[in-house]
């Protein structure tokens, strides 16, 4: 599908940042957004914290509004691929099962990324006080500490931003997401 005229990928893809809260997902996709234009292709960020202040501000955090916010985005996404553009999706997306949906509704485009950096470091990160938070019991089904996450099985990108610098991780994520383009 012609992008521009410097670029035709295989197929768009949907590119889905998964981990914990402060693992850098929403840092990664923002720069891989701007690494992929720069290269001529058309893209998209769509990010939890902002499909929750529209699309999704009737979904609270429960089990069943959790799975039903990950469906949605997989549509919403789904919606941007049948167009032609890249979306880079930076969800939470807590478990297996979620994980797998919005696999099944995405189809073969989907390409999950595990930002796999560790609870002890995302905490550290955590600018908006949300860990403290959930630990003073503050913040109900806090994903970390109060509620499981799942690490994906079978992630076809695993990025750890540990000991990384942002550029570190970005060139890492980059040149493995051209391969599928």
């Amino acid at each position: 599908m012609e992008q521009n005229q410097n670029h035709t990928t295989k197929l768009p893809i949907s590119i889905w940042l998964t981990g914990l809260s402060g693992a850098g997902k929403t840092t990664l996709a923002n720069e891989l957004h701007k690494a992929l234009k720069k290269r001529g292709y058309l893209t998209k960020v769509l990010d939890g914290d902002l499909i929750r202040k529209g699309l999704n501000k009737d979904l609270g955090f429960s089990e069943t509004d959790r799975v039903e916010n990950i469906r949605r985005i997989a549509e919403v996404s789904k919606l941007f691929l049948d167009a032609g553009i890249i979306t880079i999706n930076s969800f939470i997306c807590p478990t297996n099962v979620m994980q797998e949906k919005a696999r099944s509704i995405i189809g073969d485009e989907f390409i999950q990324v595990y930002v796999s950096t560790p609870l002890e470091v995302c905490e550290c990160r955590d600018t908006k006080g949300l860990y403290a938070k959930a630990r003073k019991g503050e913040v109900g089904l806090f994903t970390g500490v109060t509620s499981n996450y799942e690490a994906p099985i079978n992630p076809e990108i695993t990025i750890n931003t540990t000991n990384k610098s942002i550029q570190a991780s970005l060139k890492e994520l980059e040149n493995k997401i051209i391969s599928f383009l």
